[in-house]
Order: C-alpha cells, then sequence, then structure tokens
C-alpha cells in the first residue's frame, strides 16, 4: 500500500517546539513560575519569535500555560479532572472534601434552583459559598443550595455568620442519610461574580458542574459548581470523586 498524502506532510515547526517546550515545564519549571521573555526563549530554542509564539498559544489551550495581565506568562496548575460518574455518595463537607467554606447566607434561590429542590417561589433557602484552590490559585467557585428543610435542627445561635455558619450547614446536612445523586456538566460563560472570584475576565468560559443530591424521596441539595475551563478537564471513570493531574503520567488524588 503506498504512502497517503497526510503521511507525508512533515510535523510543523512550532509543534516540535511544543512538545519542546512541554518537556521543558515538567523538568525547570515549578507552577507560577514566570517564564522567560519571548526574544530570550526563542534565541535558546533557535526559533523565530512567530514560530514560538504558536507553540505558547498551544501550549496556552492546553491549560500548561497562564498569561496574566500585567505579569507575563507563568505555568499553569496542573489541571482539574472533574469527573462525571456519580458512583460515589457523599454530601459536601465530607472528610477529604478539599473545597473551602467561606460564606453562608439566607435567600430566595433563583428560579431554576427553586423548581429543581421544589420549594416556593419565595422561600429562602441556605446558600453556602465554598471555593477551592490549587497551588494557590482560584479553581473552582460553588453555591450550594440546601432548604431550610433539609436542616431544620440549625442553630443561628450556634453559627452566626459566615464560614461559621458554612460549616454548621454542611455537618447537619451529612445527619440525612444520602440516598444518590446526579450530575450535569456544561461549558459556560464565567459572570462578573463568578469572573472576579476564579480571577479571570467577564466571559472567560468555564464549566458549569450542577449536582442534586438526594435524601428522603427528594432534592435535598443542589451544587452549582463553576470551573475554570483552562485549569480542567472533563474525566469519566466510574469514580464521582474529583481529581488533581499533575503531569500526563502522574496525579494524585
Amino acid at each position: 500500500m503506498g504512502t497517503t498524502q497526510l503521511e507525508t506532510v512533515p510535523e510543523p515547526k512550532y509543534w516540535h517546539l511544543r512538545t519542546v517546550l512541554s518537556e521543558a515545564l515538567d523538568s525547570e519549571f515549578t507552577v507560577g513560575e514566570i517564564l522567560p521573555n519571548e526574544r530570550d526563549l526563542a534565541a535558546r530554542f533557535g526559533v523565530a519569535r512567530a514560530t514560538l509564539r504558536q507553540a505558547l498559544e498551544q501550549l496556552e489551550l492546553e491549560g500548561r500555560l497562564q498569561r496574566r495581565r500585567g505579569v507575563g506568562t507563568t505555568v499553569a496548575p496542573p489541571r482539574m479532572g472533574v469527573a462525571v460518574g456519580t458512583e460515589s455518595h457523599d454530601w459536601p463537607g465530607a472528610v477529604g472534601d478539599a473545597w473551602q467554606p467561606a460564606d453562608c447566607a439566607v435567600a430566595v434561590p433563583p428560579a431554576a434552583v427553586a423548581a429543581a429542590l421544589e420549594t416556593g417561589r419565595e422561600e429562602a433557602v441556605h446558600t453556602v459559598r465554598r471555593s477551592r484552590v490549587s497551588h494557590g490559585q482560584p479553581v473552582a467557585a460553588e453555591l450550594l443550595y440546601v432548604p431550610q428543610s433539609s436542616v431544620p435542627d440549625l442553630s443561628a445561635i450556634d453559627a452566626p455568620s459566615a464560614a461559621a455558619r458554612a460549616r454548621s450547614v454542611l455537618r447537619e446536612l451529612q445527619r440525612l442519610e444520602l440516598e444518590g445523586q446526579d450530575r450535569a456538566v456544561e461549558l459556560g460563560s464565567a459572570r462578573a461574580d463568578d469572573a472576579k472570584e476564579l480571577d479571570r475576565l467577564p466571559g472567560a468560559p468555564v464549566l458549569v458542574v450542577t449536582t442534586r443530591f438526594f435524601a428522603e424521596g427528594r432534592t435535598a441539595a443542589l451544587s452549582v459548581a463553576t470551573y475554570r475551563a483552562d485549569t480542567c478537564r472533563l474525566t469519566f471513570g466510574a469514580s464521582g470523586g474529583v481529581e488533581i493531574h499533575h503531569g500526563p503520567e502522574r496525579r494524585a488524588s
């Protein structure tokens, strides 16, 4: 069989450089470190600056690099794997949960959330705000909506405000027997408040993961988690957990 035309096409210079740069990122640089300027990098690898820019843009698309305004090009933190599987059955705040509670308020949720929770349109629910950080950088923000009927024994005296109240809501929620959960993932754009919390510009691509937690035959809580798309990737394993990927061959839960 003859060689096809596609097989005879040489590898583009920028793609070869992208491979070389990727290996250098693994062996010579640390997360958050600022790369040398384009002139120095082009001289080091013996390529034109146009070729270098193509390679850097490709690595940015892959989430290996970040271009930060006023800082320069830095090594991105490892991508966070957002698992689509639903076999993991743990309440938010369970042992090993990497999310950090930041605040909690009692407010009327968006109409779509109220419909999912089957609460009245004007019924206030506990809204727990949590965040997730990797290598010192924010990678995800979450709003967890919990009807007051799911945590009827919560005492305002024990948890007056902010993170303390958020932890109390999570603790009370775990008193329920979790019967199951389902999860939906979609690509979206960062709203102004999400962008500020995630250190992104408004409209930046994000992954929105909506999870419903079931107990006592109803939706006992609903999570809307927004992940930076440049630091995350979907995983389709059976596990419902979230994995931190440290490279193509190494990973740690």
